[in-house]
């Protein structure tokens, strides 16, 4: 039977900026992108390598996206006690929007972690 994740206490993610950025290239079917700003913090008494993610960006006009895959933007960050892995990227979109998801890990014991990412919104400005 496979190994579940189970959530690591002290192991979490930080939502520190979101910036709707017009000038970034973006389809014209989801002509809106958003750069975010996460850090990932470890602050359990585990070493965590970070293996995995999975959004789930959902649409004011009712679409909605997964996004899953290996590593963070290019990267299996190991992260020791006390140690955080900061990074940005961008999503395009065709509306407002509401994010949340995961990201998922091993412990040196080879347990299965994860830190849920706290929910937050990709809003058009006023003038878009």
């Amino acid at each position: 039977m496979a190994k579940r994740y189970q959530e690591l206490e002290g192991l979490s993610v930080r939502v520190d900026d979101v910036i709707y950025m017009p000038s970034l290239d973006a389809p014209a079917d989801k002509p809106h992108p958003f750069v975010y700003f996460i850090t990932i913090v470890n602050n359990s008494t585990e070493h965590v390598r970070i293996t995995a993610r999975k959004w789930v960006v959902s649409e004011g006009g009712g679409g909605t996206t997964v996004v899953e895959g290996e590593g963070v933007v290019g990267h299996t960050p190991a992260l020791e006690p006390g140690e955080e892995f900061s990074y940005n990227s961008y999503h395009v979109a065709a509306d407002d929007a509401v994010v949340r998801g995961a990201f998922f890990g091993t412990t040196a014991d080879t347990s299965k972690v994860f830190a849920a990412i706290p929910e937050f919104k990709l809003e058009l400005p006023d003038w878009a």
